[in-house]
């Protein structure tokens, strides 16, 4: 916010799903503007009238404007305001705020109530102090972008909420395939093509246990398109899973078997829309960024699907400082927890920032560290300094490694480069 704040106007807007509630601000904290109006294209155009009018009457020259990230609610209001042409004069910064942020504000105030026109009042009140730390509204071709990448990861959660599911019912039907160690596993993936032909054509563990190993092994090998080094080896350690399993009545062996079915139906379904969904991405961000999308997609493991996933959240490098304020922006920091000549070796991650972006972020850093060698080492070196969490801690500090990587690249515009050009210390 580099506007000269003595001639800046500064609206908060408290949004709902039916109505919102606007106040505006000048620098010293007198309340210029105070309405309501519908959570719809008229009510907009209401606040719109409004905003110009009380700035011209104040002789004010430039606008910014706040509101909560209310679910889904504020994204049309945030979308018009920012991008319309009679405002555009004004140089309006619009922000969609974390409500945490304002939630922790409001504690500020001594005995304040709670209502829509008083959290206007405190978001407004937020802007004027100079408290905003994200990134103003990007605009159109970014929103559609971060939809698609967002919704990407809605179908990930969705597999994996399927697949947690899906474990009561596979080990109530073949208990031993659920919790066998790595090493007696006849399928490397309990979810694989392979492991769902088991638990779906047989409808109960002694058609495994009497089958021959002839008949399974050309069960497997069929299933398994021929990929299995050792179909006959892993034919015995079905047979033995089944063997070793638990028996269940007769009558839950349909019900079973229907439940299992349905949810292998379902993550299909959910594979299926997500390479849909990676089609339209690699689509969207074709002319959007172009420099920064190559310098990402430059990184060995970061693919189309990545970087737009990345680039949908930040937008563009411009708006950081350094890679310390694209780390938090993405939650990627740890409080520190010290008193006197104590500090503490336990320390948690913030996770207030993006919380998409730190998702591909560290997918990011997954895959890259089966890419480059130094990530690896990296890798490989913080995981063995802890005994509890050595991968999410190991993987968390690859994926801070990896932000000053791209921090480097983008602020440079360069492509990757194993000599470490680009690499930010």
């Amino acid at each position: 916010m580099k506007n000269n704040f003595m001639s800046t106007l500064f609206v908060g807007i408290d949004v709902s799903s039916k109505f919102n509630v606007l106040c505006a601000l000048d620098f010293q904290g007198n309340k210029l503007l105070k309405l309501k109006a519908s959570n719809n294209q008229p009510g907009a155009e209401v606040f719109l009238n409004s905003i110009i009018d009380c700035l011209n009457d104040n002789n004010l020259k430039y606008v910014v404007i706040a509101l909560e990230s209310t679910s889904f609610y504020s994204t049309h209001i945030a979308n018009f305001l920012s991008s319309n042409d009679l405002l555009m004069y004004y140089k309006p910064l619009v922000y969609c705020l974390n409500p945490k942020s304002i939630s922790n504000y409001r504690k500020s105030f001594i005995d304040i109530d709670k209502t829509d026109p008083l959290d206007a009042y405190i978001i407004a009140d937020f802007a004027r102090v100079g408290r905003i730390t994200c990134q103003p509204w990007r605009g159109a071709q970014f929103l559609a972008l971060q939809r698609l990448s967002r919704h990407r990861l809605h179908l990930i959660e969705s597999i994996t909420r399927e697949k947690t599911y899906m474990v009561s019912n596979i080990y109530l039907k073949f208990s031993e395939l659920a919790v066998l160690d790595k090493g007696d596993r006849p399928f490397s993936n309990t979810y694989g093509t392979t492991s769902a032909a088991v638990l779906t054509n047989f409808l109960s563990l002694d058609d495994i246990t009497y089958s021959s190993i002839e008949d399974l092994v050309a069960f497997v090998s069929a299933k398994g398109k021929n990929r299995f080094s050792n179909p006959v080896q892993t034919a015995k350690l079905l047979q033995k899973a089944a063997r070793d399993s638990y028996r269940l009545d007769k009558v839950l062996y349909e019900p079973l078997s229907t439940s299992i079915a349905s949810s292998f139906n379902l993550i299909q379904a959910f594979d299926t829309e997500i390479k849909t969904i990676d089609k339209a991405i690699e689509k969207a961000i074709k002319g959007l960024n172009t420099n920064e999308y190559q310098s990402l997609i430059s990184i060995p493991g970061i693919g189309p699907v990545l970087a737009s996933g990345i680039l949908a959240e930040i937008g563009t490098v411009t708006s950081f400082d350094s890679h310390d304020s694209l780390a938090k922006y993405s939650g990627l920091t740890w409080r520190v927890n010290q008193s006197g000549n104590y500090s503490a070796d336990d320390t948690r991650m913030t996770k207030t920032g993006n919380k998409y972006l730190r998702y591909y972020l560290i997918e990011a850093a997954n895959s890259v560290r089966n890419n480059i060698p130094e990530y690896h080492e990296f890798y490989k070196k913080k995981y063995s300094e802890v005994t509890t969490h050595c991968h999410k801690r190991a993987l968390a500090l690859t994926s801070r490694k990896l932000v000053r990587l791209i921090f480097g690249l983008l602020t440079k515009n360069q492509l990757y480069s194993s000599n470490k050009v680009g690499d930010i210390k």
